[in-house]
């Protein structure tokens, strides 16, 4: 079967396809991409067949910025972008390209709506990817008003469509899934680069901003200086930031861009990071506790999930600073408590369905 995969120019976005293209490709499967130009080549240096399809997140908050004017809230911005612009650029690219590829599935991440919707005037099966947990009702409502005109009928979830795949445990399982008529349940994996893995000391704290705040410095100046206080070394991972923008460092503090994060979830004691989907479960199937700095998106909504549970810590806004760092780490790294809940959900997570498998469901019931 020829399975279209797509996903927006992030990496963020590519990364939580990347188990299932995988095992679409290893199982025989003609495997191909459509993303935004910018991401074309990253997709084909993977080894995947790729098309430029849809703009970039940047393209279209430039867009929505220029409509509402610069100083306009994120739910007029917000809303714009990813129920109106997006959605209608990846549309546009793929009605005509859906013909010329002929895939018998189309499997988007979950923010890529636009896919879902080609998809169904097209006639195909198509799947979303769970990638962050779902926007609060009240947004979700102004943004299937919005989405309306381009689906129809529209979905349960506008964002997941008819079916998906839904990477959380039970211990923290996302409500909006329950709305989705077919739900496919897949062990989060993560997905990481071919990079080389650093030197790693023998007790350290991993910490990192992601690929989309990675350029927040003087919040990673403030955590830097912040951990340096504890009698533990420090990893950095700036992703495609720039180390030389952190300035000195103290002794124990070594940055690096992509490491192998799973690779690195193996030996770290505590992760500090921004709340990231892909970062809060992969520390979660390392078993580790987490202290979350919220900055955005679904960010704040995955912190307040593990706090809840209690394998984390969250600062928000004001309460952002050295000194909180500092004691909110050190009783991370001390207190058993957060880790032994940790490592209960890492069991969970274990038991989850391998994408290898779920990729197989996903293909019968496509048929």
């Amino acid at each position: 079967m020829r399975i279209l995969f797509t996903c927006r120019p992030a990496y963020g976005h590519l990364f939580p396809l990347l188990p299932l293209a995988l095992a679409a490709k290893a199982a025989g499967h003609d495997v191909v991409f459509g993303t935004g130009e910018a991401f074309v080549p990253k997709v084909r240096d993977l080894g995947f067949e790729a098309h430029r399809a849809g703009i970039g997140i940047a393209e279209a908050e430039t867009e929505a910025k220029r409509r509402h004017g610069e100083d306009a809230g994120f739910v007029d911005v917000g809303i714009t972008m990813f129920g109106e612009l997006l959605p209608q650029s990846l549309l546009d690219d793929l009605t005509p390209l859906l013909p010329k590829l002929r895939p018998g599935l189309v499997i988007y991440e979950m923010s890529d709506v636009g896919a879902g919707i080609a998809a169904r005037r097209a006639g195909l099966p198509a799947v979303s990817v769970v990638i962050g947990r779902s926007m609060p009702p009240e947004l979700l409502a102004v943004a299937a008003e919005r989405l309306r005109p381009l689906w129809g009928a529209l979905p349960a979830d506008a964002l997941l469509g008819d079916a998906c795949v839904d990477v959380w445990p039970d211990s923290l399982r996302d409500p909006g899934t329950a709305a989705v008529p077919t739900t496919f349940r897949m062990r989060p994996t993560p997905f990481d680069p071919d990079v080389p893995l650093p030197p790693l000391p023998g007790d350290f704290v991993y910490l990192t901003l992601g690929t989309v705040v990675y350029g927040a410095t003087q919040l990673l100046r403030g955590a830097i200086h912040a951990l340096s206080r504890l009698d533990v070394d420090v990893l950095v991972a700036l992703g495609p930031g720039d180390p030389a923008e952190l300035g000195p460092l103290p002794d124990r503090v070594r940055v690096a861009g992509f490491v192998p994060q799973a690779e690195v979830l193996k030996h770290a004691s505590l992760v500090v990071h921004h709340g990231g989907t892909g970062t809060t479960l992969a520390a979660l199937g390392a078993g580790l506790p987490q202290l979350i700095l919220p900055q955005g998106a679904d960010q704040f909504a995955n912190a307040d999930a593990l706090s809840s549970l209690g394998a984390a810590k969250a600062l928000v806004g004001d309460a952002v600073r050295m000194d909180a760092i500092e004691t909110a780490a050190r009783t991370l790294l001390s207190d058993p408590e957060p880790r032994e809940i940790a490592q209960r959900v890492a069991r969970e997570i274990a038991g989850m369905p391998s994408p290898e498998q779920v990729l197989a469901e996903v293909v019968s019931w496509a048929g």
